[in-house]
């Protein structure tokens, strides 16, 4: 059972300026280059573009199943601590001047809410995750829930 789940994709702004990088280009060699060069150039350039952006904003966050997926890093419930919905100030906070070198991180510049998950697990030298999230309260709540009692 799917508790939460949640896609990081880029914003619309990110394809807007995508769109208007490559336009900038198309329009720079069309008047340099011969026309058949210049719209493959700008082709592959619109498909790299395209492709770091679905790329980048494939990673996925998910509590299911008593286990929270981040990207491609998962833990079970049962070695979650206390959970933390932060807001842009905290999120900025724990990201920079109180960040800890061991945690891990699935931070996506564009989201700047997202939550800090304590770990439990003497064996895991992690201290902590701090994931982005559009939704931190909803993703902390579905991550209290998954806890096992006791």
């Amino acid at each position: 059972m799917v508790e939460f789940a949640e896609r990081l994709t880029v914003p619309l702004r990110w394809w807007v300026q995508g769109t208007m990088l490559v336009a900038t280009l198309w329009l720079a060699l069309i008047v340099a280059i011969p026309s058949a060069v210049a719209w493959t150039v700008t082709g592959l350039a619109a498909a790299l573009v395209a492709g770091m952006f679905l790329k980048y904003g494939a990673a996925r966050v998910s509590v299911a199943d008593g286990v929270l997926h981040a990207g491609r890093a998962h833990i079970a419930a049962e070695h979650v601590g206390a959970v933390t919905a932060l807001d842009a100030e905290a999120m900025r906070l724990q990201a920079g001047r109180d960040a800890d070198a061991r945690a891990f991180l699935l931070l996506r510049p564009y989201l700047k809410r997202g939550v800090r998950v304590d770990l439990t697990d003497p064996t895991d030298p992690t201290p902590y995750w701090l994931i982005s999230s559009r939704r931190p309260e909803r993703l902390a709540a579905a991550l209290r829930q998954s806890a096992p009692a006791g």
